[in-house]
């Protein structure tokens, strides 16, 4: 039996949801960098709005269930769920401030020097007003249905994430004031209503001119109203509580179950956020509490637009002077003579081109992408399997996947072509239940196995398994990484890979297929760390291993790259660590709870957090090991779910150059100038930057443009 790990007192762990908003302002803070391009900066804010929606509708949505409930328990840094939510208000509202600020000082005026104009519609000149009035009669009236609310109309049920004005009208015969809500239909319109450049009269021409949806509706509610007298209109969006409680049910109870919790989650639960207009009246105000049976602490007045998520729009305008760089990653030199399509073009020939397989005979390949094409080397993996005849199976993990997948279009490709193929697909992948429904109707329809996993335990791991006769007997080839099987994510997100052909990690993935798949209580495996059974016994034991060489003056030491750190058992024993002298240091995406750096309980732990124009998600664990370093990749965080409620699969790196390379790129975030450090109070900063700057993925990005790998 092992070992207990130390308990963490409260005053020495961070408060996760404070920690998350800790990160998100990171977000922000990339929007605010005047380093960063302009529809970049839109781009950040954008996905900082985008981020908050979804922390309302779970954490929030949780924090105050548990409220209602009576929940006594306290976290583990010892608040109440009122506490927390106290707390969170406290930390957000500045930042939401600052978010505004930005929009409105910053970033529209600098767009506007670009050519760039987002006017308000009472600064359209009188062409454009009339244009913007034709279209709203036109494009935007016959969608609006008005809803008045009076004793014979109660209030009208406000969707989740939908952007409302709220109107008062009055009776010019009666006298009478009464209330009106009108949707705005930003979900099948654009949110930023483009206007003719022509109609500007500037010279030149402005590049894009564009006033917001919700105001063309605000200014043409008299249309809506015939004969009544349009006294106010204010902006209003609420948030709902959207995350599904779904408990262990059967394969085919979870399908309906969850095709029900989607249709409720797009109505949407409880209310959680009311975002109002700063200027809207409070008597409007009590009018939407009362109707939207909102807390008064949860109205949020915001001085400027609602819903800023729909800043991501702007990146298709074409102005590429405003945007990153364009990237295209690199075929990974290993695969170089491996690819179906250089074969058909010409590029190289018959004699030249050899398969996938016999290049994974020949040794393990590594995969960093967005630096190494995903098209190139995991689909092209996938795409050789489907069509090789030799080929008998092929097993896989999904948890998102894109639209128009052309890895699902392999796997029904390889099902028609007689193989067998079998596809765990997660169902509840929060907020991809929808799309992994459909891709796992479609699947079965062409004749893939699909199942759903393990009862209790959502399957996060993301691993891939072909079986292909050959003349000795069957061989296995594997994939397994850090990411998601998605194209289109696979170029926006850091994330590692490992393609192998070693029989020790296939006889794990075909023993790890059959516990998902069938009735396996599989309890131990030869080369891989598998969640629920041995990850956390693993982890544990590998940083006991690291105090154990400290104590014997072997220098331990611990380096490690992931999304987040929240996991109390860890956290302690990485205390304990540090205080028999463990060197560690940490690359954390998003919440860290440990504190670094505190005197006699963590002096040797550094954290930093890089955020970049790619969302880091690779997971990397290095061990000293007393001068004999061991390395794991996967698709766990250190976080309670990822350990004891979700399948998962860490595997060692054991090929030396292999390790190589991720010890550079570990050493290449460690040393990003532009990182973000942590204090012991949980909060992040940037340190004054003296010399050239040093940043990880744009370092990464000019390695692989000069053909070398992190180790060169």
């Amino acid at each position: 039996m092992s070992k207990a790990a130390p308990k963490v007192s409260p005053e020495l762990y961070i408060n996760r949801e404070l920690s998350w908003i800790e990160f998100n302002y990171r977000v922000l803070a990339q929007a605010l960098d005047e380093h960063t391009p302009l529809l970049e900066q839109a781009k950040f804010s954008a996905i900082f709005s985008n981020n908050l929606d979804e922390f309302f509708m779970v954490r929030v949505a949780s924090l105050k269930s548990q409220l209602e409930a009576g929940v006594a328990t306290l976290s583990d840094d010892g608040l109440t769920p009122h506490q927390q939510l106290e707390a969170i208000q406290q930390k957000l509202r500045p930042l939401l401030d600052l978010q505004q600020q930005h929009y409105r000082h910053s970033l529209k005026s600098q767009l506007a020097e670009h050519g760039v104009h987002l006017i308000d519609y009472a600064n359209l000149n009188g062409e454009q007003r009339q244009w913007v009035d034709d279209y709203f009669r036109n494009a935007v009236f016959p969608v609006l249905t008005p809803l008045a609310v009076d004793p014979s109309h109660p209030f009208p049920y406000i969707s989740n994430l939908s952007l409302n004005v709220a109107v008062l009208v009055r009776d010019p015969d009666s006298g009478q004031q009464q209330f009106a809500r009108v949707k705005v239909p930003q979900k099948i319109l654009p949110r930023f209503v483009p206007i003719p450049p022509k109609l500007s009269g500037r010279s030149p021409e402005p590049v894009f001119t564009a006033v917001p949806l919700e105001q063309v509706v605000a200014f043409n509610l008299s249309l809506l109203f015939p004969g009544m007298n349009v006294e106010g209109h204010y902006f209003f969006r609420v948030t709902r509580d959207a995350d599904l409680e779904l408990r262990d049910l059967e394969a085919d109870d979870l399908m309906e179950a969850l095709e029900a919790g989607l249709r409720k989650r797009r109505r949407g639960g409880e209310v959680v956020r009311l975002e109002v207009a700063d200027e809207m009246p409070e008597s409007v105000l009590h009018l939407l509490i009362e109707g939207a049976d909102v807390e008064a602490e949860d109205v949020y007045r915001i001085n400027g637009p609602l819903g800023l998520d729909d800043l991501m729009g702007l990146l298709s305008i074409r102005l590429p002077r405003l945007k990153d760089k364009p990237f295209s990653g690199r075929t990974p030199p290993a695969l170089a003579r491996t690819q179906k399509s250089q074969l058909e073009d010409g590029s190289i020939k018959q004699e030249e081109f050899e398969s996938i397989f016999s290049v994974l005979r020949r040794g393990d390949v590594l995969l960093q992408h967005p630096y190494d094409l995903f098209s190139a080397s995991v689909e092209e993996f996938l795409n050789q399997a489907a069509d090789d005849p030799s080929v008998l199976a092929i097993k896989m993990t999904l948890y998102r996947t894109s639209k128009d997948s052309p890895v699902i279009a392999a796997l029904i490709r390889a099902a028609e072509n007689g193989k067998q193929v079998m596809a765990l697909v997660e169902l509840k992948a929060r907020f991809d239940e929808d799309n992994n429904i459909q891709w796992a109707r479609q699947l079965e329809s062409s004749g893939v196995h699909v199942v759903y996993g393990v009862i209790g335990l959502k399957t996060h791991t993301k691993i891939l398994l072909v079986v292909r006769r050959e003349k000795r007997g069957l061989n296995t080839y594997v994939h397994i990484g850090t990411g998601n099987y998605n194209s289109k994510t696979s170029s926006l997100y850091t994330d590692i890979g490992l393609l192998t052909a070693r029989p020790e990690f296939g006889a794990d993935l075909v023993e790890l297929f059959n516990y998902l798949t069938g009735f396996s209580k599989q309890q131990s495996f030869r080369r891989l760390l598998v969640a629920p059974v041995t990850l956390r016994k693993g982890m544990e034991d590998l940083i006991r291993r690291e105090i154990e060489h400290a104590q014997a003056g072997r220098g331990g030491h611990i380096r490690a790259k992931m999304n987040a750190l929240v996991d109390p058992a860890i956290i302690g024993l990485l205390y304990q660590a540090s205080q028999a002298g463990v060197t560690i240091e940490l690359v954390v995406r998003g919440m860290c709870c440990l504190r670094p750096g505190l005197e006699g309980i963590s002096d040797h732990i550094r954290v930093v957090s890089v955020i970049g124009r790619f969302l880091e998600h690779s997971r990397l664990f290095w061990f000293g090991n007393g001068g004999a370093p061991e390395i794991f990749i996967g698709s766990a965080d250190w976080m309670p779910r990822n350990l004891d409620r979700r399948v998962e699969a860490v595997a060692p790196i054991e090929d030396p150059l292999l390790r190589e390379q991720l010890e550079k790129l570990l050493e290449i975030y460690l040393h990003d100038t532009r990182a973000w450090h942590m204090g012991p109070d949980g909060q992040f900063s940037q340190p004054q930057q003296e010399g050239e700057a040093h940043l990880a993925q744009a370092e990464l990005m000019a390695r692989w443009r000069g053909g070398l790998a992190p180790a060169a």
